[in-house]
């Protein structure tokens, strides 16, 4: 959704206009798939960062725009609310050393930008629900000062035509019994309550379906095992709130389009793949545009005269459906390529517990893409979307069906099984053996702990409580101390309580 869009009112010939240029663009695409012209001159990542604003007393700091002129770099944007923003990370190949580089360069440039932001009295925080926002700070108000915010805004509650309901239940804290959010919302600042890290892969169209197969088996585990996000307005609930949190804040279905089985805009999907152009075929099929801005190009047209069509409207409408695993189509310096974008995962803990994540993710992906019989014809699609929520509901303790061992709880599937196969498709990467061992080392070790983000945030708050604080105070002595941690580097398996 990082396209600008006019600040206007789109009519009915706006809404014809567009799903006529989509499936054009539908058409063009297909003819590009058939003839193989894209680009894949090697294997390269990418990786973005969404970060939130906080003042020293930890709570949300609404200063975004003046935060980004002070850090005056091209790879920091704005994000949807004012406490939001994103560091995009230029792609990279992902053979040799590169990972470590990263690491180094992302360290640095999240130092100098936390610096810069403390000139305004803010302070960077990688966290995947930030626990000390507030149901004032989901007013409309507080959106991002950019045109396409206010209009996605708008557009989501005219097609819902009625306010936003969040509404779930997580996991007992220590002690306690279950805690239960309702709430409501009349903007969907609730999404910004979701910082994220999307991970980028660029692949070859014919391998694109393996690749999207493949993450969605790993999406369960992935959540189970980085989990970050337990809190929401003072509440305990899931281990990683942003998967209920997300879907519930862009939804644009009253409870009588659920009940007919309407999709959701936030969406794992409903069936395995075959080719990249199932998952663009079923965004225009299923999904009414949120944006029906057009531009002047003939998508059909420009590939005739041997261009790279921009299919503008394809991408737009793709940016307003928020999959778990995106399909992105791409041109860069006239060259079309395809990616695979990974969204499930938290932002946080540290630099170190994101590069670890990304380094399980792309070397497990490449390994189930290496496999004779691939894993998703042995498993049901509803069995990896069910991992996907019992992952993000219970963190560790939750219970993952995987095809030939059964359930299994997750640390203890990633050690007998999935870690070996990242370090094998790491391997077949070309990752060097230095960044394949220290990132997957974190992992390991992450999984002998059973230490999440999520369950060193639970625990220090239970201990703040039974030593007499309050919730609020609670959740904002455990984020203190979780920053002082985050700066410090150290993998949160090495986090200590107390």
């Amino acid at each position: 959704m990082g396209s600008e869009v006019s600040s206007r009112t789109f009519t009915r010939d706006d809404r014809q206009r567009y799903r006529e240029k989509m499936q054009r663009s539908l058409d063009a695409l297909a003819t590009m798939l058939a003839e193989d012209t894209f680009s894949f001159p090697r294997r390269q990542m990418g990786l973005e960062i969404e970060l939130n604003l906080v003042d020293d007393a930890m709570r949300p700091a609404m200063a975004n725009s003046e935060v980004l002129e002070k850090i005056d770099d091209p790879s920091y944007t704005l994000e949807l609310g004012q406490q939001n923003l994103e560091i995009n990370v230029p792609p990279r190949e992902l053979a040799g050393g590169e990972m470590l580089g990263l690491e180094e360069e992302l360290r640095q440039s999240l130092d100098n930008a936390d610096c810069k932001a403390n000139d305004v009295g803010a302070n960077l925080a990688m966290i995947g629900v930030l626990p000390t926002l507030r149901e004032r700070h989901f007013d409309r108000r507080w959106l991002s000062e950019a045109p396409r915010y206010a209009l996605l805004n708008d557009t989501i509650f005219q097609a819902r035509g009625e306010e936003m309901v969040l509404h779930m239940e997580g996991p007992a804290m220590p002690g306690k019994g279950p805690e239960k959010l309702l709430s409501y919302a009349e903007s969907i600042l609730p999404e910004a309550a979701c910082t994220s890290v999307q991970l980028h892969l660029q692949v070859e169209p014919t391998h694109f379906a393996a690749h999207w197969n493949a993450a969605q088996c790993l999406a369960g585990v992935q959540v189970a095992i980085a989990a970050n996000s337990p809190f929401l307005l003072g509440k305990a609930l899931w281990h990683e709130t942003r998967i209920p949190l997300f879907q519930q804040a862009t939804d644009t279905r009253p409870d009588e389009l659920k009940n007919q089985g309407v999709r959701p805009r936030v969406w794992f999907g409903e069936r395995w793949i075959t080719s990249i152009f199932d998952l663009f075929e079923e965004n225009v099929r299923y999904f009414p545009s949120l944006l029906p801005e057009t531009d002047d190009e003939d998508p059909i047209e420009t590939l005739e005269a041997g261009g790279a069509p921009r299919l503008s409207e394809l991408r737009l409408h793709n940016g307003t459906i928020w999959r778990w695993n995106r399909p992105v189509y791409d041109v860069v310096d006239g060259v079309p390529h395809l990616r695979v974008e990974n969204r499930v995962l938290p932002a946080g803990p540290t630099v170190l517990d994101t590069m670890a994540n990304a380094a399980f993710f792309y070397g497990a992906q490449r390994a189930l893409t290496s496999q004779e019989r691939p894993l998703w014809t042995q498993m049901s699609f509803q069995a990896a979307e069910e991992n996907l929520y019992a992952g993000a509901r219970h963190g560790m303790n939750a219970q993952l069906y995987w095809p030939g061992i059964g359930w299994i709880p997750p640390d203890e599937l990633v050690l007998r099984r999935l870690l070996p196969m990242a370090h094998e498709g790491l391997r077949d990467c070309g990752v060097s053996d230095e960044a394949r061992e220290r990132y997957l080392g974190v992992i390991e070790q992450r999984c002998l702990a059973r230490r999440t983000g999520s369950s060193w945030q639970r625990e220090t708050v239970a201990l703040l409580e039974a030593r007499g604080l309050s919730r609020d105070a609670a959740l904002s002595g455990m984020l203190k101390r979780y920053m002082e941690l985050m700066h410090a580097g150290e993998p949160v398996h090495t986090w200590h309580v107390g």
